[in-house]
Order: structure tokens, then sequence, then C-alpha cells
């Protein structure tokens, strides 16, 4: 059976990664199953869903407690299951912690994953935070020097540019383009080598 594909969305908080993965699933011909974060978080019991529970099992914006490196790491599991199995995957995703995208590398270096990257300007980002109100104000600015560090992404998008369907049409344009996913592959070898 051959691997189903695996979209990796990744970008802070308020960056448009939900928008993004609607407007993939909606344009993309083939079925692509919604297996983000919030899916994950959203499957812990409801008491741990506020603060201060939040904070002390689940961890911070922008570094994850004990439970939320759990939560991660059985999330690319499952995601990786999903894409051996032959289905293709979406997922967004908020990598503040380096040990998660150590773990994304090994698990999809050898699927067909595409990294891209979901970029937005830090004054947008908190301008957004403040009008959607159910967020809490300030993680975007926490995870702004984090999600982008390791900067090697198969594709780039910048939602204050490009609308959601924009963006996702840049995306299904990598797709088909011919050129097999690099990054998780060229992070595997980076981390691997020791840079």
């Amino acid at each position: 059976m051959n691997p189903g594909k695996i979209i990796i969305l990744n970008g802070t908080s308020s960056s448009g990664k939900t928008c993004l993965l609607e407007a993939l699933q909606n344009l993309l011909p083939e079925p692509y199953l919604n297996a983000g974060l919030d899916k994950f978080i959203w499957m812990m019991p409801e008491r741990y869903l506020d603060r201060p529970l939040w904070d002390d099992v689940l961890g911070l914006a922008n570094q994850a407690g004990q439970s939320g490196h759990t939560l991660a790491a059985g999330m690319h599991r499952t995601i990786a299951v999903l894409a051996r199995s032959g289905s293709n995957v979406l997922a967004d995703h908020v990598l503040v912690e380096p040990a998660w995208l150590r773990d994304c590398a090994e698990l999809f270096s050898e699927l067909p994953a595409y990294f891209i990257g979901v970029r937005c300007p830090l004054e947008v980002l908190e301008q957004r935070e403040k009008a959607r109100r159910n967020r809490t104000l300030g993680q975007a600015r926490l995870q702004y020097p984090l999600v982008h560090a390791h900067d090697l992404y198969d594709l780039e998008v910048d939602t204050s540019l490009l609308s959601p369907q924009e963006c996702a049409l840049a995306v299904q344009a990598r797709l088909l383009d011919g050129r097999p996913p690099q990054a998780f592959r060229q992070l595997r070898q980076q981390f691997n080598s020791g840079a």
C-alpha cells in the first residue's frame, strides 16, 4: 500500500493555520484527514482546558508541560500511522519545542510529508489575537521567535498577503510541481549530524 501524503502547517497562534487547513480540505481533490494539534488537545478532559490547570498540565504558549510533550508525541505517531495506512493527513501545529521538530523529522522524513511554514508579521498576529477574543493575549509574541527558528520548509506562505484560498492554491501547486518534499529529510540529516 502506498502511503498517504502528510501536510504539516506550522505557525504561531493566530497565523491562519486553521483557515488554511479548511481551505485545503475544500480544494484538494482527494480527502485529507484533519489531525491537527487542537484535535488532540480537545481530547483532554474538559477540566484541563481552562487555566490554571492548562498551564500546569499542558504547559505555556511557548513551553510544553509533560502532558503537552506526551500529547504531541502521540499526535506525531498517529499522523505517521494514518499516512502509512494510506490516508492523506493535514495537521496544523505550533512547533515551539525543538524536541517536537526533531520528532517530526524522524517520523516523517521517509514519508511524502510536506512541511509548510505559515508566516505572518507579529503586528498582524497581535491584531488578530485582540480581534478573536478567544485567544490569550501574548501567545503569538511568545511563540514568534520559536516556531520558525529552524527556517527550513518545503513551502512558506504569508497569510497577511494572501487569503486562505490563495495560500491553499500555493500549497496545491507545490504538491503538483513534481519535486518530492525534502524539508523533514534535511532536518533529520541536520539533527543526526549534530548541526
